[in-house]
């Protein structure tokens, strides 16, 4: 008689990368994982006309594998992954948002305003001005190797798919926001203590609006928490997906 096959952790990555920017964390999970490219990046058909939340959402739900899953998105991708989380609660075991933005104030919608409208006519500034956010020369422990293989993947973006991904990046959070309080399942909200654009409030925030959310912020990390350290990543996913119901909020 064959086993019942363990639900898989399905990775959603974010704006302008690829689904490789979870080599190093699916390296150390222990669990099934699948890793896919959000429309208009890495292997998917570019984006050509502007997107919605929900139309990603809906291209993502169409490659979703059969049964339930542990959802864990970042940046863009825990967006997305909250929007499929409420509106397809049956597809979600667990929600695991990484180093996502949460109901922008004023002050942070025009932080990213001001780095959408310059997105478009200063690219390659734009992708050193994010390799050097994500990874500062003076503190990042990060091999010179993974940091190159991501400035490559960002680099070779679709300008077009790019831009109609980053509004939906930009403005995403005020269409999810008001539903937060109807996600139903077990959600984990994690950060690095030192990201700059989606903060631990951010993270804290997640945690308030969600009826079951815990919220675990990693010391000395920045934005790329599955980058940077896997590890804690992966333990506190763990943790969520062995004890669902047992609530842990910092």
């Amino acid at each position: 008689m064959m086993g019942v096959l363990e639900p898989r952790i399905v990775l959603l990555h974010g704006v302008g990368l690829d689904r490789s920017m979870w080599e190093t964390f699916r390296a150390v999970c222990d669990r099934p994982t699948l890793a896919l490219d959000l429309p208009g990046h890495g292997a998917q058909p570019p984006l050509r006309e502007p997107q919605t939340l929900e139309s990603l959402a809906q291209h993502v739900m169409s490659r979703l594998p059969e049964g339930p899953v542990h959802l864990v998105g970042f940046s863009l991708g825990a967006l997305i992954a909250q929007y499929i989380a409420r509106f397809a609660p049956a597809r979600v075991l667990t929600l695991t948002s990484v180093n996502s933005v949460c109901r922008r104030t004023a002050e942070e919608s025009e932080a990213v305003a001001r780095r959408l409208d310059t997105a478009g006519t200063e690219f390659a500034a734009g992708v050193d001005l994010a390799i050097e956010r994500w990874f500062p020369k003076a503190s990042t422990s990060v091999p010179a190797q993974r940091i190159a293989a991501v400035r490559q993947v960002l680099a070779r973006s679709d300008i077009q798919s790019y831009l109609h991904a980053y509004r939906v990046f930009a403005h995403g959070d005020q269409e999810i926001g008001p539903e937060l309080g109807d996600i139903t399942a077990p959600a984990l909200a994690i950060t690095g203590s030192d990201d700059p654009g989606s903060t631990p409030e951010m993270s804290h925030r997640l945690g308030r609006a969600m009826p079951d959310c815990r919220v675990v912020v990693v010391p000395h990390a920045r934005h790329m928490l599955p980058i940077e350290n896997a590890p804690a990543l992966a333990d506190a996913l763990t943790t969520l997906i062995d004890n669902p119901k047992r609530m842990n909020r910092d």
